[in-house]
């Protein structure tokens, strides 16, 4: 079977157009209720807060593939401004002021609903031109995406339960490994779930360097795996590796083929580039491996994806 037919057959088998109506906007987000939210908030036993994010500096991942950069921050206004009286302000108050620009994707991040197509076709089977245009996502925006993303985290150690710490570079976790993963951990993954999954490959980048961390090969779901993000309702899945899916994909001349079927069709919500390492190292000391998960996106109106500081609340 070829890249056009597979993704032809699950975009067919798995999707979730019209489920939550013609006009929805969150995709699988919808499996987070009140209900799940406070089942999640009593999950909180000890207070521990860990970030799941990487430091957003001029020292992250990216090298300027796809023309994605790392973070340039600038001062706009400093200490010494203060101190030489050069801000003009009375009675001796002063101030610090600074910007940064950088890609929406440079670093631990949402990929929003419109941002991958399949076939001209974006999330619920609207043109995709018509959606993101030069004004940005006019449908489903990250925005919408600001408040509902939070609920029960769930963390599967791929990379500790069967690679021994690290999984190699292509190498495709089955639906096989999660669910083994899930056993080993105790834990169960079902509807409206923020899911986390660990290869280990971040680990391996601060070791080694960031080398082709984003944009090359990397560990990753298998493409085959569609149908159980599709089954077990998870309403979000991320991962700490650059693009989600194994790389090099599993078929020729083939870029992302989970995100062509995953995105447009099933409405999932995809995380990259998360920093999990603290957080799986404190889950196998304790063997607890759910926790509540506040993961909102900053709401840039008409963006595809966005920068994110999730924190997992233990």
């Amino acid at each position: 079977m070829n890249v056009e037919q597979a993704v032809a057959e699950a975009a067919a088998k798995y999707s979730n157009w019209g489920r939550w109506g013609e006009d929805d906007v969150l995709g699988t987000v919808n499996f987070i209720d009140a209900a799940k939210r406070r089942t999640a908030a009593a999950l909180v036993r000890r207070g521990e807060t860990f970030s799941l994010s990487q430091r957003f500096d001029a020292d992250g991942p990216q090298k300027g593939w796809r023309r994605r950069t790392n973070p340039v921050h600038t001062m706009l206004d400093t200490g010494l401004d203060a101190v030489h009286g050069d801000q003009g302000f009375p009675h001796g108050i002063g101030g610090a002021d600074d910007v940064i620009a950088m890609p929406l994707q440079c670093s631990t991040q949402w990929d929003g609903l419109g941002h991958i197509f399949d076939h001209g076709r974006a999330w619920n089977g609207r043109p995709a031109d018509k959606v993101v245009t030069s004004e940005g996502d006019q449908v489903t925006g990250i925005e919408h995406l600001a408040a509902p993303v939070a609920g029960r985290g769930v963390l599967l150690d791929v990379g500790r339960v069967i690679g021994d710490g690290e999984l190699p570079d292509g190498f495709a976790i089955t639906e096989e490994h999660l669910t083994a993963t899930a056993e080993a951990h105790g834990v169960t993954v079902g509807r409206g779930d923020l899911l986390c999954v660990r290869t280990g490959r971040l680990t391996r980048a601060r070791r080694e360097g960031w080398g082709d961390y984003a944009g090359g090969p990397a560990p990753g779901l298998s493409f085959w795996t569609a149908g159980w993000l599709h089954r077990t309702e998870i309403a979000a899945i991320a991962t700490d590796t650059w693009g989600f899916e194994v790389r090099p994909n599993e078929f020729e001349d083939a870029f992302q083929p989970l995100h062509q079927v995953v995105i447009p069709h099933l409405g999932l919500l995809i995380g990259e580039m998360w920093d999990l390492d603290a957080l799986a190292a404190d889950c196998a000391a304790d063997g607890v491996y759910e926790f509540l998960l506040i993961a909102a996106p900053l709401p840039v109106t008409g963006a595809v994806g966005s920068p994110v500081n999730p924190l997992a609340i233990k």
